[in-house]
């Protein structure tokens, strides 16, 4: 018998049953989802929940070990990627997978170009069904355009128009909007209600609640590789929706601790970059948490990572516990006792294809060498220490950082550094797409770090992270400094007219 919704529409795609194991791991346990036409259904839950494992089955990477999927009520098998798509099951990745140096049209129409005579490609039909598709998400580009000449929100559209090439029934939204600005996301919502609009069935996957409850129509939450429940959104709140995630209450999701602010551990003044900053200046204390918010090209990340060496400032003076400090590079950066933790933890924070243990000791070779040799025990030592600390869940020490959830990849960036013994730590969207249960693990980390007397730099897109963890806020806005908060004058609002620019905060 087919499920319905509470709205008594069938699904046009239901999975009963699924379980998939790998060695070690068992990643779904007899889960279920229904996917509605017209509507979107939102899939829930923490990092290692199982939501990337169902995705790749609903498009034929993986096959289930155990379960049944049915589209239209009939049972069928997606042995292959080809399978799923030829059923009308896409999906389109937080990180799009097209090709540059292609055209849009080539982009949208690999793999199944409309053919001519003698079975050659013809591209004037191409061009043209690449128009049409185009136009019917609302998107005004031109087929013939490369793919590098476009942003991050166009290609996102090219990808989309690429899924409905294939006349797609389900489309998969796996975190479309991680690299997107607020317009861009205003804007693919409209496209979704569009393809809703079209009878598309939905899956949309996020960690922010805001989106979720701004675009899905209902729900399924998973949690540790099994099903959890279901339901419309209407009928659920977002600290019912949390308690489902993690099975547990999340009263205090910025468990901000007292700490005792101390002297004075990073004085900067007159930071100067000839693009990016201008007339930076700023002290941190031992035992604070400084956030720094602003909006997209503020150049708070900017700032950081000139701080780290990274990139060097045209001028400006930076000291460290009353030390002037001139950092050129990284290197010098870390034996100054200042370390960064990047928003882009994969491409920036991890080297994939090393076990988690080495890429935590690698800043710290020199403690755990001697003589020039390595010594394995030691490493794993410092390892251990540091990732019991951030309570990491991994099968071992040994395992390969890329196979971690997100939660846990930021973790172990976090402990590299640590590892480091810094007397700065900056954290460059610490929390950026992970679950809330990982969130509140960090969020606990940095306020027992803070407890300890480290000094924390926190930059963040998110006003409630911003507010419940730091103890002072500076807002910047065009590459400067537009305020300084602390106390009752750190309001959502406050922060917000700074960074636009609406008025002088007080």
């Amino acid at each position: 018998m087919q499920a319905q919704s509470t709205h008594g529409i069938a699904p046009v795609l239901s999975l009963r049953g699924i379980s998939k194991r790998f060695p070690g791991v068992r990643a779904l346990n007899d889960v279920q989802l229904d996917l509605f036409p017209g509507r979107v259904t939102a899939l829930i839950g923490e990092n290692g929940a199982g939501k990337s494992t169902i995705v790749k089955i609903l498009t034929g990477i993986y096959q289930p070990d155990e379960g049944t999927i049915s589209v239209d009520g009939r049972e069928i098998r997606f042995p292959t990627a080809q399978a799923a798509s030829v059923a009308g099951v896409t999906a389109i990745h937080q990180e799009t997978v097209l090709f540059d140096e292609l055209t849009i049209a080539e982009n949208i129409f690999i793999g199944h170009a409309p053919r001519g005579r003698f079975g050659l490609i013809d591209r004037t039909q191409m061009v043209e069904e690449a128009r049409r598709l185009l136009t019917s998400i609302g998107a005004d580009l031109d087929p013939k355009v490369r793919l590098r000449d476009l942003g991050i929100a166009s290609k996102h559209l090219v990808a989309i128009a690429r899924a409905l090439s294939i006349d797609a029934r389900v489309v998969i939204m796996d975190e479309p909007t991680a690299a997107l600005s607020h317009k861009e996301i205003h804007e693919l919502y409209e496209l979704v209600e569009k393809l809703k609009a079209q009878g598309k069935a939905i899956l949309f996957i996020s960690h922010k609640f805001d989106e979720i409850f701004r675009i899905a129509d209902h729900y399924t939450v998973f949690r540790d590789g099994q099903f959890v429940g279901e339901g419309e959104m209407s009928g659920v709140n977002e600290t019912q929706l949390v308690q489902m995630m993690v099975g547990r209450s999340v009263d205090q999701i910025f468990p901000k601790r007292p700490a005792a602010i101390g002297e004075p551990v990073l004085t900067v003044a007159g930071y100067c970059h000839p693009t990016e900053f201008d007339e930076i200046g700023f002290t941190l204390h031992r035992g604070e948490i400084l956030g720094f918010y602003g909006l997209v090209g503020a150049g708070r990340s900017e700032v950081m990572q000139s701080l780290f060496g990274i990139t060097k400032p045209s001028k400006g003076a930076c000291r460290v516990e009353g030390q002037v400090r001139v950092i050129r590079s990284t290197a010098e950066a870390v034996e100054a006792g200042i370390v960064y933790v990047p928003e882009d933890r994969g491409r920036q924070g991890t080297v994939k294809g090393l076990p988690i243990f080495q890429n935590i000791t690698l800043p710290s070779l020199g403690r755990t060498s001697r003589s020039g040799f390595l010594r394995l025990a030691e490493e794993f030592a410092l390892a251990r220490e540091y990732t019991q600390r951030l309570d990491l869940r991994a099968a071992s020490l040994d395992q390969d950082v890329g196979l971690l959830s997100g939660g846990n990849q930021q973790k172990v960036v976090i402990a590299k550094w640590l590892a480091t013994r810094p007397r700065v730590i900056i954290l460059d969207e610490p929390t950026k797409g992970i679950d809330i249960g990982s969130k509140a693990a960090v969020h606990a980390f940095m306020s027992e770090l803070a407890a300890q007397g480290l000094a924390v730099i926190m930059v963040s897109s998110e006003i409630p992270e911003v507010l419940g963890m730091s103890d002072r806020v500076i807002v910047m806005r065009e590459g400067r400094i537009a305020a300084e908060f602390a106390g009752k004058s750190m309001t959502p609002e406050n922060l917000v007219r700074a960074a636009v620019g609406i008025e002088e905060a007080a």
